[in-house]
């Protein structure tokens, strides 16, 4: 039988072995970014990070890495509205409160609350309407937040196989959950959800998994066995790996869209709903490639 004092000492090195163990490294993501406008066959950036009517940003502040994906609602176009105005300055305004230290990473919802409350009170009228996903790494706790409206989303790779994803939100077929501003005395006739009802979640991440957030253009045209086979190219974690193989991953998106062969996830998922539908979706496409490194400054 162990004596109390043996016993005691036990723990002890239990103890300092488990804390030993533990990684006090900040960890950071070393991100990229590429996409194409549906109009366009380059991948170019409008002003204020657009592909498109895509939107998105990429921030640090002390403590976390923050970045973001919007994709405005093409339908304004018809209303004379240019859809890339809305999702722009949402994604602007979540850069603006990050980079000012003014949310907290355990809370991306907030985030996407205060700036799309900033856009309602906006004394210039600001429509449209868009999708949303943040993304939020806190630094010194290894661990990843997120919040997803709409059909945008994110995928975690660690070893080569999916290990955390976003849900995607739909109304129905082909309308997803969405932030919206309408004219006045036509909000109710203008599909419009809360910050709230965004799905979120925190999970521990680990130096080298992979984060891919993107707007529904690629989701709709890649699958997952697609995407990670380019993301089996990446080698290691410098910028200009991340960099081509962002690029090599929207420019394959990009040609799916305008094969009318092409049998995309979104052609099965209108076949799922009734529709008879083949080929890819013509869409902006907006891809954000992380890696999980060590911090450096």
């Amino acid at each position: 039988m162990l004596s109390v004092l043996s016993y005691g000492r036990l723990v002890a090195r239990a103890v300092i072995g488990g804390l030993s163990q533990t990684d006090s490294r900040d960890y950071s993501l070393v991100t990229a970014s590429c996409g194409f406008g549906k109009d366009f066959r380059k991948g170019i950036l409008k002003k204020g990070m657009c592909y498109g009517d895509d939107a998105c940003f990429i921030a640090r502040h002390r403590s976390a890495d923050v970045l973001g994906v919007a994709d405005g609602v093409g339908g304004w176009r018809d209303y004379g509205v240019d859809p890339s105005q809305f999702s722009g300055t949402l994604m602007k305004t979540c850069e603006r409160l990050v980079k000012e230290g003014l949310f907290v990473p355990s809370n991306p919802v907030g985030v996407l609350t205060t700036s799309y409350y900033e856009l309602l009170q906006n004394k210039v009228p600001l429509l449209g309407s868009s999708t949303a996903c943040i993304v939020i790494l806190d630094r010194q706790r290894h661990r990843l937040h997120t919040a997803n409206l709409g059909d945008s989303g994110f995928l975690v790779v660690r070893e080569g196989e999916v290990v955390h994803r976003s849900d995607e939100q739909q109304h129905y077929f082909n309308t997803p959950f969405q932030l919206s501003i309408a004219p006045p005395g036509a909000e109710g006739a203008v599909l419009s959800d809360s910050p709230d009802a965004a799905d979120s979640s925190s999970f521990d991440v680990q130096l080298g998994d992979i984060i891919l957030t993107a707007t529904d253009g690629l989701f709709d045209n890649m699958p997952d066995y697609m995407i990670l086979q380019e993301l089996k190219k990446l080698k290691n974690t410098n910028y200009e790996s991340i960099q081509q193989t962002a690029r090599s991953i929207a420019e394959q998106a990009h040609v799916l869209a305008y094969d009318p062969t092409y049998m995309s996830p979104f052609a099965q998922f209108a076949c799922d709903n009734g529709l008879n539908v083949r080929g890819g979706k013509p869409d902006d496409i907006t891809v954000l490639l992380s890696i999980v490194a060590e911090y450096t400054d």
